[in-house]
């Protein structure tokens, strides 16, 4: 039976996604109802759907040190690093604790694989990669992690979770056991995937991408938008951040139902969110603000709407937020993670944005707009392929 845990301060965290770069931006589009979907113009076949593009990212420039690693998603990741001061606070922890002692887990389900796909794109007439892509290191799996630790010097435990659009909300479950077996005494968590045809020709071949933007909980909903965007987060000890907001609760579980539907009843998604109130030690009632995996899909949608309807009062506002940042994937979970950390710094809960019918299924929990209300609990749902699913509550410090 699971035991309420330990909770683990969440000394620091940033975002970077179509919203902006950075906590202020993303706060400022969520409270005005902004989002940062646009027609595709990425990749070789654009104009399929809208996208959750991030400016910048293709004139953003790795340091000379670390030039090996460039890729847009390694780029993606180093400017999202330099947003918040997160860079200086990762290298106070580095200095208070060494280097071996500051764990490294980020999720991603698509890794550099961008880079991967335009070396295939230009093989010599030898069958092999051009010369400046003959980077084993680049096109591996762990790509994101093995550069991020690089670029952040740290040589404690370094992992990488690839279990779909879970991947960067699992990694604060990975790191919350490593913190209290004393594998760590800090861990650098989140995750990062950049646009990429891999991704925007999967889902299409799934018929699952929207041609317009996408709509979570509508009643005409009809797919997705893909997004991109890096995130990242420190968890400590509470009493080395003692004022911050904290990591109450982590639940997982995998449902196997079907490798790209959720079980209709949404089984799986249910045992994750018992794992996580049961090691935050209470009950639903308490949940203030959920913020849904929402991506917009019929099946998701449907699952999800029954679960809050059958879990939690009325009095809890929940919205997906799938609407101004698409759906990130691999990165997913940590940009929810600091929508739901925002939602208790400013007390509000954003609005289910894009939802102009609101399906009949969907509860008085939703939040259709952005309100201002206190939050001092929130859970984040985080649903991927396979039936992976994560469930993580934040909380107030006392």
């Amino acid at each position: 039976m699971t035991t309420p845990m330990t909770p683990f301060a969440v000394s620091a965290c940033t975002v970077t996604s179509a919203l902006g770069r950075g906590l202020a931006a993303q706060h400022d589009a969520l409270r005005h109802g902004r989002s940062g979907l646009r027609p595709n113009d990425f990749g070789s076949v654009p104009r399929l759907g809208w996208v959750g593009r991030v400016a910048g990212v293709e004139n953003t420039v790795l340091p000379p040190a670390h030039a090996a690693w460039d890729c847009r998603n390694n780029r993606l990741a180093w400017l999202g690093l330099q947003q918040d001061g997160f860079l200086d606070k990762v290298h106070a922890a580095r200095e208070r604790y060494g280097a071996r002692r500051v764990a490294l887990l980020l999720g991603t389900s698509t890794a550099s694989i961008g880079a991967t796909e335009e070396a295939y794109r230009r093989l010599d007439a030898d069958g092999r990669f051009p010369a400046e892509l003959r980077r084993p290191a680049l096109h591996a799996p762990d790509s994101l992690s093995a550069f991020a630790a690089t670029a952040l010097g740290l040589e404690g435990p370094c992992l990488t979770v690839s279990t779909a659009c879970s991947s960067s909300a699992k990694v604060f479950a990975s790191a919350a056991r490593l913190l209290a077996l004393d594998l760590a005494d800090a861990a650098v968590v989140g995750g990062v995937d950049s646009l990429c045809d891999n991704v925007l020709f999967g889902f299409n071949a799934l018929e699952l991408i929207s041609p317009a933007a996408c709509r979570p909980f509508d009643a005409a909903r009809d797919g997705i938008s893909i997004g991109e965007a890096a995130g990242f987060a420190l968890l400590e000890r509470v009493e080395a951040a003692p004022q911050a907001p904290r990591l109450l609760g982590y639940g997982e579980a995998s449902d196997a139902w079907h490798m790209s539907s959720p079980h209709p009843d949404g089984h799986g998604a249910e045992l994750a969110l018992d794992a996580a109130l049961a090691r935050a030690g209470f009950g639903a009632a308490r949940i203030d603000y959920v913020n849904l995996h929402g991506t917009a899909s019929k099946q998701n949608d449907a699952m999800e709407a029954a679960l809050l309807a059958r879990r939690f009062p009325a009095t809890t506002g929940a919205s997906s937020t799938k609407g101004f940042t698409g759906h990130t994937l691999g990165a997913a979970g940590i940009v929810e993670a600091t929508i739901a950390l925002q939602a208790i710094e400013h007390g509000f809960v954003p609005g289910n944005l894009g939802a102009t019918a609101p399906d009949p299924a969907c509860g008085p929990q939703f939040a259709w707009h952005s309100e201002s209300r206190r939050v001092d609990v929130a859970l984040s749902n985080s649903f991927g392929f396979g039936g992976n699913n994560a469930c993580l509550v934040f909380g107030r410090a006392p």
